[in-house]
């Protein structure tokens, strides 16, 4: 029996099959003829081709897998005291957007989300006259504190400090005031002695000018015995709500309610300026899908009343957008590989017509990939999937964040939904398919003929 082994690809099924079957027609029949041989012949050359189809499409998926392989990092703390035991356990995910004023009277807003230099100097178990406290910094420009206390049956997470410097030219470029700046928030969250506080949701702290974002937050002082507990105290964001927010799921909840078909949004030209000009472009059309409580909300971003601020750094650059309903809406791109950029981060804060404040951000996104001095452009609907309350729809998309040329778009590289060529091994794989069955029938038709002269009489 001939055997061909393709691994999946737009109509490879009916091939597989297709070969398999006059394989082993041959094999039962013998080359009785000049005919059956080139028909072999024929196939042959047919998988060839199709073979060279297939590792085609093989290095495009593969290089798709490899621009979507970013990696998520998570902070992670497990104190130890004098006996080697276990006191305090914290394991989190957090972000900071800065605002700030510059020496030209404008306003800048700088978003921190790479912490993966973090050390954890000055951490404590805590002791009679001190409580247990998280210290971490972020190289020598940021800072972020915890402190805990412990009354009878419970501890409370008491405070949270956060601290940056604005003498640091390189992260915060023309800041009028120059120093350590520091905020205070008091949280007073109670949870009971030997629970785990855990919340998965986000949690925003504002103050000043500074927000603060944390979620799939784990964190337990005063541990008992060195073992970190099983027994889970929820944030009430979790009790009422199962939404994990920086998880990018495949599907879309199923809401109860479902919106009135939405038109589609204007068209918004934004950019971010520098001292050396233009340094960010970004054209397009934004839909904004959230969910909450099962209700599903769709706004429309409408640019003549939408403001833009952003920043620029060599391997980060910043879009802010706000309105009379949107706090801000950032969109935050990074370098990757020296040489190709993407849409790493976007973080949303808005109020709903019920009054609440809906907040949701995302920092291990994977979208917009281009190679640096191009633009990217996608002139199809679009989504960015940040959580599974919220998604946004882009429309006629073209975002350059970085090398900037006299405020005009370089080259663009366009996404794969306005690429039509994957539609040709598509359809070259359903033509040989039904070239292949018709060889097989008109085969096994002529054998079945060939048959007729050898009857019994």
């Amino acid at each position: 029996m001939v055997c061909f082994r393709l691994s999946p690809v737009p109509g490879s099924g009916l091939v597989v099959l297709c070969l398999i079957l006059v394989g082993r027609a041959f094999q039962i029949q013998g080359f009785e003829s000049v005919s059956e041989s080139c028909m072999l012949l024929c196939l042959q050359k047919l998988f060839f081709f199709f073979r060279i189809m297939q590792l085609a499409y093989w290095f495009s998926e593969e290089e798709k897998v490899e621009e979507g392989a970013i990696s998520s990092y998570a902070l992670e703390l497990n104190l130890t005291n004098s006996k080697n035991a276990t006191c305090l356990y914290a394991k989190w995910r957090m972000n900071f957007t800065i605002g700030y004023e510059t020496t030209s009277k404008s306003n800048k807003t700088v978003t921190i989300s790479d912490l993966g230099n973090a050390t954890y100097n000055g951490s404590i178990c805590g002791d009679d006259q001190n409580g247990p406290k998280i210290e971490v910094q972020f190289g020598s420009v940021f800072s972020w504190t915890v402190n805990f206390t412990k009354e009878k049956s419970t501890y409370l997470i008491e405070s949270i400090s956060f601290s940056y410097d604005t003498n640091d030219s390189t992260t915060f470029p023309d800041a009028k005031k120059k120093g350590i700046l520091t905020v205070h928030e008091p949280v007073a969250f109670r949870i009971p002695l030997n629970d785990i506080f855990r919340c998965n949701s986000m949690l925003t702290a504002e103050k000043k000018d500074v927000i603060q974002h944390y979620w799939d937050v784990h964190v337990q002082a005063f541990v008992q015995n060195g073992t970190v507990s099983t027994k889970e105290f929820l944030c009430d964001k979790d009790k009422t709500s199962t939404t994990v927010v920086p998880v990018t799921p495949t599907t879309l909840p199923s809401p109860t309610t479902t919106p009135a078909q939405k038109e589609k949004p204007e068209i918004g030209s934004y950019s971010v300026n520098n001292t050396n000009g233009t340094c960010l472009l970004a054209t397009m059309g934004l839909q904004l899908n959230m969910t909450q409580d099962k209700v599903v909300t769709v706004i429309n971003i409408k640019p003549n009343t939408t403001h833009f601020t952003g920043s620029c750094h060599s391997q980060t650059a910043l879009l802010r957008l706000n309105g009379s309903n949107i706090k801000y809406l950032d969109f935050v791109f990074a370098v990757k590989n020296e040489n190709r950029f993407y849409l790493k981060e976007v973080n949303v804060s808005m109020y709903l017509v019920n009054g609440s404040v809906f907040s949701i951000a995302n920092n291990n996104l994977s979208y917009w990939d281009a190679p640096l001095g191009s633009s990217y452009m996608c002139n199809k609907e679009q989504t960015v999937s940040v959580s599974g309350a919220f998604q946004i729809n882009t429309f006629y998309l073209r975002v350059q964040p970085f090398n900037v040329i006299e405020g005009k778009y370089s080259t663009a590289q366009e996404c794969s939904l306005d690429d039509d060529t994957i539609l040709i091994p598509i359809i070259v794989g359903a033509g040989l398919s039904g070239l292949i069955i018709v060889i097989v029938i008109a085969y096994l038709i002529g054998r079945r003929k060939s048959y007729a002269g050898y009857q019994t009489l």
